[in-house]
């Protein structure tokens, strides 16, 4: 236990006695104590948490929003692959460097990123470096037992011996690797070595000014996926290149670089990429280089860093302006440390168990990850075209890295919760990128370029819901007139084929055709599944109108929504399902609640419930809302009524994917708000959990942490586009929320209990299951009682349910 929990749990102990001690005598009730809120919530963030079954998570050192994200690469013996999708496995215990960026949770395998891994290395450099494909020499293993990992700090202790330290600001790190005194003490620079390997690299070693610079060209974000185009995969290309300059405290003793098979001891300058393929196509392809220090008076080596996605001479600037001479890894890590409590306690809780609190700060810590810092301090920064652009006035950042499929049912409106201000700068960069990109809004924005990963039109609700929540720093008109204009005027890409049907490379594909049928034909879509395509844009369409009603465009207004009911028209009666639909009206054949035909990343009897918009309207195709909850019911429960919410089973709910994850709220909707208790209650204590196994699959960008962080303080946005909050069972008896506008939200709740048997909204009795959306736009205090059993008379009247349209 830390010693601010310490402090916290005396100060609550010693609160209870004086309660005791100064209580009148008499029938008198004391006032209930004031439940402390945590203090230090960095103390509670486990950066291993989601670093195995799947999570792909990372635990090396990052600021809020940061450029820099320096956190190991693994491996399993295949130079050209790692241990998982975004280059750290919990249960792979070998590396191959310390990598400089890093994207959190993504799927692809490999993901993005993972630029320059720097490796220390105990011996003498013979042999290419490049050449050891299998990852036999020029690695080492570690034990867990000497890692340890903060907020914006990585430590490790090696079994080569080199004990490596690394903290990090925005955009440059400081790391110190202690090598054996007296041993071969060289730190290898494997230029080329992105995860998803490089067009070009070069590196140039200058030791009169103790420096290494250099670059990686690269990109390549899920350009081995095999449903996105197979060897046509349009990802398979560069669309960044990444400027790092590193300065050392002493003086190189050698220097050397390679190229493919070829060392050259004493050289100081390479080039060469490696290619986007695997395996035997890419082995023994790339460039780096290394220094070496002469260790006899001692093996302490310190380096500091920067990277720029616009220019060595910004890289070096960043690094000397985030990190002067004088820094040191301590100063630099309890900096990162200030940084992200800043970031933690905007949103404070208390009256919660201790793993329950690391799970909140740790998912809070993720969700807070991205979108990530893309401009220098000078303000400029690679744009979707690949040109140097510059922010804009007023605007404090460029923000990049959108996984759209993912974040627009979570992550977002965590965001845009806790931090208004970076969304409205995230959604003018999209704009921004989406300008320099011929208007088109991409789907998946790995920085700033489209990789047009996954299906649906995601900027749409996501722009619609930041400006619910109350983001106004964006240029709104212009960014809803080019939402619209691709939501009504097909561009060329919209039929083409290229890299379908997982990175297909239209914003609204086939839209012609789909607004002519008013649904996405199966067999002509140019999409990933034409149910799932009609279904996301069905939502994006009903997100725009909420938009487009708030703006006051009217005629908009009337324009859009009526297309947000579209999904009614894959919605087959006659089995109860969403369903392929050709485009002469027939239903593809074949079909099962378990069949994918026709969707994304998930089955029939998933993607049947992700109608958030129009709750009522899916109950009353369902036979009504008490058929619906019963059908709803068989998501969650197996035949003999066994809680089956752990996934694996395409009938059942699945907590490692995103089409579903709104579901177990939609019982509010249905008048039966006690099953999303408990169903929520129920996935919040076993499918997600503490250390490294504690999330159930892709974390997304920080999706699935969000939600996590939602269910926690006992809400979760109703629909994208909105800013209406359904109602749960906060895991904490307090809980006060400060967002960066000057709003404050606060929950209260006498105990932790499943159950709600009554809320209060402002000191008044709400017979709602959802608070109004100006309880995130004002502020207020919402107040729960809870307990062990259900009261299933609470907001179950019609006129009590949460609003469609």
């Amino acid at each position: 236990m830390s010693m601010s929990r310490v402090r916290a749990a005396l100060a609550g102990v010693v609160g209870a006695l004086l309660v005791v001690t100064l209580a009148p005598a008499g029938p008198a009730a004391a006032a209930p104590a004031v439940v402390p809120l945590v203090e230090d919530p960095a103390s509670y963030v486990d950066p291993f948490i989601g670093t195995t079954r799947g999570g792909n998570t990372w635990p090396g050192a990052t600021r809020p929003f940061g450029m820099m994200a320096w956190s190991p690469t693994s491996t399993t013996g295949d130079q050209t692959n790692t241990g998982a999708a975004n280059g750290y496995e919990y249960n792979v215990t070998k590396l191959r460097g310390f990598s400089l960026t890093h994207v959190n949770g993504a799927g692809c395998s490999p993901g993005a990123a993972g630029d320059v891994p720097i490796m220390p290395y105990v011996g003498d450099v013979t042999t290419s470096p490049t050449a050891d494909t299998r990852d036999q020499q020029y690695v080492s293993t570690f034990a867990h037992a000497n890692e340890a990992a903060t907020p914006g700090r990585y430590t490790v202790g090696l079994d080569n011996g080199v004990r490596t330290d690394l903290a990090v600001s925005t955009r440059a790190g400081i790391g110190d690797f202690t090598f054996p005194a007296g041993s071969a003490a060289n730190l290898l620079f494997r230029t080329s070595n992105s995860l998803n390997g490089s067009e070009d690299a070069e590196i140039t070693i200058d030791a009169g000014r103790r420096s290494v610079t250099g670059s990686v060209l690269t990109g390549g974000f899920c350009g081995r996926r095999g449903n996105g185009g197979g060897a046509t995969n349009p990802n398979r290309r560069s669309y960044y290149r990444l400027y790092f300059s590193a300065t050392f405290d002493r003086d190189f003793a050698r220097t050397g670089t390679w190229r493919n098979a070829t060392v050259t001891p004493g050289g100081t300058t390479a080039t060469g990429g490696e290619g986007y393929l695997t395996g035997a196509d890419r082995a023994g392809k790339g460039s780096g280089g290394w220094v070496g220090f002469d260790t006899a008076g001692g093996g302490a080596v310190r380096m500091r860093i920067g990277i720029s996605y616009v220019s060595l001479a910004g890289a070096a600037a960043n690094r000397d302006a985030e990190i002067p001479a004088t820094a040191t890894v301590e100063s630099v890590a309890a900096a990162g440390r200030d940084a992200w409590n800043t970031e933690l306690k905007r949103i404070r809780v208390g009256g919660g168990t201790e793993p329950r609190t690391t799970a909140f700060y740790t998912a809070v810590y993720h969700a807070l990850m991205q979108p990530q810092t893309m401009n220098d301090l000078d303000g400029r920064y690679l744009g979707a075209d690949l040109k140097i652009h510059r922010i804009r006035a007023g605007q404090r950042a460029a923000y990049g890295t959108f996984s759209g499929w993912d974040q627009y049912r979570a992550q977002i409106q965590f965001l845009a919760l806790l931090r208004p201000d970076v969304a409205g700068d995230m959604a003018q960069s999209m704009l921004d990128f989406a300008t320099q990109n011929r208007g088109i809004w991409d789907r998946w924005l790995h920085l700033g370029a489209p990789t047009h990963v996954m299906t649906g039109d995601p900027a749409a609700p996501t722009l619609a819901t930041y400006y619910a929540m109350g983001a106004r720093n964006f240029d709104v008109r212009a960014a809803l007139d080019s939402l619209v204009r691709q939501a009504t005027v097909q561009n060329p890409d919209a039929l083409s084929d290229a890299g379908c049907p997982g990175q297909c490379l239209g914003q609204r594909p086939t839209l012609d055709t789909y607004l002519a049928l008013k649904y996405a034909a199966n067999d002509i879509c140019h999409c990933w599944g034409g149910a799932a395509e009609t279904l996301e844009n069905s939502l994006a369409d009903f997100s725009l109108a909420m938009w487009a009603r708030r703006a006051g465009r009217n005629d908009l207004y009337r324009q859009l929504l009526p297309r947000g009911d579209y999904w009614k028209n894959t919605y087959n009666p006659a089995v109860g399902y969403q369903a392929a639909r050709r485009a002469d009206g027939s239903w593809q054949s074949g079909f099962t609640p378990s069949t994918d035909v026709g969707f994304a990343q998930g089955s029939s009897a998933t993607y049947t419930w992700m109608v958030p918009q129009d709750v009522s309207g899916l109950a009353a195709l369902m036979g009504g809302r008490t058929a619906a909850a019963t059908r709803l019911d068989g998501l969650f429960h197996d035949e003999n009524g066994n809680w089956a919410v752990l996934g694996g089973n395409p009938l059942r709910y699945d907590p490692t994917n995103e089409p579903g994850i709104h579901a177990p709220w939609l019982y509010n909707g249905l008048g039966q708000p006690w099953k999303t208790q408990e169903t929520v209650r129920q996935i919040v204590d076993t499918a997600y959990g503490t250390g490294p196994a504690g999330l159930p699959g892709n974390d997304d960008l920080g999706t699935m942490s969000a939600w996590y962080a939602f269910a926690a303080i006992g809400m979760f946005p109703q629909v994208p586009g909105r800013a209406e909050m359904l109602l749960g069972n906060p895991v904490f008896t307090r809980v006060v929320i400060d967002r960066a506008n000057g709003v404050r939200l606060t929950v209260n709740a006498d105990t932790t209990d499943t159950y709600v048997q009554g809320v209060k909204l402002n000191g008044s009795t709400l017979r709602r299951s959802w608070l109004p959306e100006s309880f995130v736009q004002s502020g207020g205090t919402v107040t729960f009682t809870l307990a062990t059993t259900p009261n299933k008379s609470w907001a179950t009247a019609s006129s009590e349910l949460p609003k469609d349209h």
